[in-house]
């Protein structure tokens, strides 16, 4: 397998912080991978609401976000910046493709938020805003991989719009088929054991 390939096939998965990552950016964060290079990777945290309401800074695109219809902490890099992620049922085929949405993986897409919102409404099926994203420089990722710092998983087009992101972290590794799905009861301070 090339080097290539096997950056290349890491788009459209999740990171999951293992316990022993001591980041507290990245502290039990589930990150969507949006793209993953040669150049770096960029993804965004699914499970860290803010405070902040959608209406409050993209009031056109407030309708059309799930529960909580907050903006998310994308990653600690550019938080002035918003970037929207929707999936559209159905997996669209190659041939659709709604205006003002570019596919990702599968139906996991980010959302052109200067496009009118109109656009989009019908083909939505969830839209999540976030502030900022994760970044990584070239090679960056790997490394932390092979440090142990995260568990690469295949993504759900559901994990982008949880109702629950505050358990997303338990669901996601619950949800694996070997011995990640005990992770997933690791104490939140295990030295309270």
């Amino acid at each position: 397998m090339s080097r290539m390939t096997e950056v290349s096939s890491l788009t459209g998965r999740l990171l999951v912080a293992t316990p022993a990552l001591a980041d507290p950016n990245f502290d039990r964060a589930v990150v969507l991978l949006l793209d993953h290079d040669e150049e770096g990777s960029l993804g965004v945290v699914l499970n860290r609401p803010t405070p902040v309401g959608v209406g409050d800074i993209l009031e056109g695109w407030a309708g059309l976000t799930g529960e909580p219809g907050v903006v998310f902490q994308g990653g600690p890099v550019s938080l002035d910046s918003a970037l929207g992620v929707a999936v559209i049922p159905g997996e669209p085929s190659g041939e659709y493709v709604p205006l003002g949405w570019r596919r990702v993986h599968g139906a996991i897409g980010l959302v052109d938020l200067e496009a009118p919102p109109e656009l989009l409404a019908a083909a939505l099926g969830s839209l999540r805003i976030f502030a900022g994203y994760a970044g990584w420089g070239p090679g960056q990722l790997e490394d932390e991989l092979v440090e142990g710092a995260w568990y690469v998983v295949e993504s759900e087009p559901g994990d982008v719009s949880s109702p629950a992101p505050e358990r997303l972290w338990r669901e996601v590794l619950r949800r694996q088929r070997n011995e990640l799905a005990m992770v997933a009861t690791y104490p939140d301070d295990p030295s309270l054991n």
